[in-house]
């Protein structure tokens, strides 16, 4: 992926100005070995996952943090619990130097808790997903999340009925998803040949080494599944049924899936004034592509005639406005979808320093205003100033008094 520039790269350069460590957590094969050497190219590197590397810094970590002080990336930190212990001394032997560190990691759930208790207000995490649809065009983040840095109001609305939408078509970036090197990559035989080893690798290598009793069988079967609820809210008990594993153990790969950052959970948004607020949270497959290889959806013509195109068109689009959001200087902020028991809802909220913005998300080119009924509640019911609906139409378009038509180009 070399020339790619990552929309992250200005975020982690802050935060290296501000903290000692920073770590970047993620999917195997995402990019965050390459963006830790894009942030900081002079830097020296070592793997954990290399043997040489591994016995250089684990055999005498007095002797390593000496000759190594700063300047220093290391990789799949999740190899040694026993580095965050370690570099809390070394960061607090110098507390005012900042931009020492950089860690990445992946597939670890205890990644982010040993780094939490042992550099607890001297690191900064940061989540690297795939490659983002303006990324894999070599485009600049689109200007709509910069909105996003202050206050949503009526003028915001403004500047959203002027943007331009730089991706006409946003169906191939859908089909073939963001992990770089298949992506990237013009040969259909090596894209297959990368995602079907890439899973095998994640559920024969990665799952096995984290959970050694896990049944490897069931949760393999158990992933494939979710290529078809991806975008759903999750029946545990019937997806059980068809693992042929229990409820609680359906919670516990669920869990195991979203800390391995193939799934995401959103919870839902708790909405006191809606009254019967389904509390179940709905998820995700991450990647779009992963998601196209499991369900055998390898061409253009095939996405358009899967059963499933929509719910998966959902994911994509918030996986996509996730990652925006990401890189962008919203600090606080979250994310949720709303659904009620009497069936109104709302794909994707956002809530945070500049707001709530309500979203729903359609894949065909034209929202009528009797599918958006759910959304022009949500706004009336908190005095918002707008509501979006993405969807893959031409234009930037108002479809009501405070509902307006985002293309996904432009996102």
């Amino acid at each position: 992926m070399t020339g790619v520039r990552r929309n992250l790269v200005d975020r982690i350069d802050r935060l290296l100005g501000m903290f000692p460590v920073v770590m970047l957590v993620g999917a195997r094969q995402a990019g965050k070995t390459t963006l830790s050497r894009m942030v900081r190219p002079g830097w020296r590197y070592f793997d954990l996952e290399n043997a040489a590397d591994h016995d250089l810094i684990t055999r005498d970590y007095d002797f390593f943090f000496r000759e190594y002080p700063r300047g220093v990336v290391i990789d799949e930190a999740q190899e040694d619990p026993r580095l965050f212990r370690q570099l809390r001394g070394v960061v607090d032997a110098a507390r005012h130097e900042s931009g020492r560190f950089i860690l990445t990691g992946s597939s670890s759930p205890d990644l982010l808790r040993e780094a939490g208790d042992s550099l607890a207000g001297r690191i900064a995490i940061v989540e690297v997903g795939t490659l983002k649809v303006n990324e894999i065009a070599q485009l600049p983040l689109p200007p709509f999340y910069r909105l996003l840095e202050r206050e949503l109001s009526r003028e915001t609305l403004r500047e959203i009925r002027a943007l331009e939408c730089p991706v006409p078509d946003v169906i191939p970036y859908f089909l073939r998803g963001g992990y770089p090197e298949p992506t990237l990559s013009d040969d259909d035989f090596a894209y297959g040949a990368w995602m079907e080893n890439y899973f095998r690798t994640y559920v024969e290598r990665d799952i096995r080494k984290l959970f050694p009793r896990l049944d490897a069988i069931r949760y393999r079967r158990f992933v494939r599944m979710l290529s078809s609820l991806s975008g759903t809210v999750i029946n545990k008990a019937q997806l059980g049924r068809s693992v042929d594993v229990s409820e609680v153990t359906i919670r516990d790969y669920l869990e195991i899936a979203d800390k391995t950052f193939f799934w995401r959970l959103i919870p839902s948004y708790l909405d006191a004034r809606a009254g019967s607020v389904l509390k179940s949270p709905k998820g995700l497959v991450r990647d779009s592509g992963i998601n196209h290889y499991l369900a055998g959806v390898d061409s253009r013509d095939k996405l358009l005639r899967a059963p499933h195109a929509g719910q998966n068109f959902e994911s994509f689009i918030i996986e996509e406005i996730v990652k925006g959001v990401q890189a962008t200087g919203v600090t606080r902020w979250d994310y949720y979808h709303f659904r009620t028991r009497n069936g109104a809802e709302v794909d994707l909220v956002l809530e945070g320093s500049f707001g709530l913005l309500p979203i729903e998300i359609k894949f065909g080119r034209r929202t009528g205003l009797k599918q958006l009924e759910g959304l022009r509640r949500f706004i009336a019911r908190h005095e918002l100033p707008f509501g979006i609906v993405v969807n893959n139409g031409d234009h930037v378009e108002m479809l009501g008094d405070t509902i307006v038509q985002v293309p996904a180009g432009c996102l």
